[in-house]
């Protein structure tokens, strides 16, 4: 019965001190597969290279949004595609400039 409550006292100070549990692994450093697959994602649905301005992510969105607008025959689906596309692209250079 020691040997459990050394054990959850052992863990709590871990957490104190580490700021996460022993059992979490640690994260690593710089952006996630998920987060850079979804840039990737964002920069081919809006045609933009990988060091757009936002000038050009801009253009890019309303050239975008011309051609899949529901009054051109398009949906409303790729609209807020295109939309979630600008505002991630923007946030990441947002991100890279603060």
């Amino acid at each position: 019965m020691k040997l459990l409550w050394l054990i959850a006292l052992g863990c709590i100070a871990w957490r104190l001190i580490k700021g996460r549990w022993p059992w979490q692994g640690k994260s690593l450093p710089g952006p996630s597969f998920a987060d850079v697959h979804a840039n990737a994602q964002a920069r081919a649905l809006l045609g933009v290279a990988e060091g757009a301005g936002r000038r050009e992510i801009l253009d890019a969105h309303r050239r975008v949004v011309t051609q899949v607008h529901p009054d051109k025959g398009g949906s409303n689906e790729k609209v807020h595609e295109a939309n979630a596309a600008r505002d991630l692209l923007l946030a990441r250079l947002g991100d890279a400039q603060g």
